[in-house]
């Protein structure tokens, strides 16, 4: 297979699609929510913390260029996965850090990766693995979001 799909959430998507969409091999990211209960919610309805959702970034991305390992190597950089509900000044389930994988081979990597990462941090990391669901785009205006501005982060 050439083509791959992976999930993330890493905190506030908008950061977590930029430093995707930046890897080699990567096709294609989308931002969205996934891992709740509410059928295609809204943004304002994620933020209110009810929908069980977390903000989370699809990337598609060329097995030939990039494997799934590296993927993985790259959500570990970008977001301190001991922080439960939370990334730096974001605080709700939406921004939990949480794998979803789309297959056996990405569930059994993302253990590996998580209990290989576990062993260099003192703090317990809190990351969710767990199964691929329903994926519901985020609105237009989240997408590249922080591209479309000229910025590579958010400012606090």
């Amino acid at each position: 297979m050439k083509y791959q799909k992976a999930t993330f959430g890493a905190g506030c998507f908008w950061h977590v699609e930029y430093a995707f969409s930046k890897a080699p091999g990567v096709i294609s990211t989308t931002v969205g929510y996934m891992g709740g209960k509410t059928k295609s919610p809204t943004y304002k309805e994620v933020c209110t913390d009810k929908t069980g959702h977390a903000e989370v970034v699809q990337v598609i991305f060329d097995t030939r260029k990039i494997d799934y390992k590296k993927l993985i190597e790259v959500f570990w950089k970008i977001h301190d996965p001991t922080q439960l509900n939370k990334q730096g000044p974001d605080v709700g389930t939406q921004y939990r850090s949480v794998i979803f994988y789309h297959n056996e081979k990405q569930k059994t990597d993302a253990i590996k990766s998580k209990n290989k990462e576990q062993e260099k941090l003192t703090k317990l990391i809190v990351t969710e693995i767990k199964k691929a669901g329903r994926f519901y785009k985020a609105e237009e205006y989240h997408q590249k979001y922080l591209e479309k501005r000229g910025l590579e982060m958010c400012s606090v």
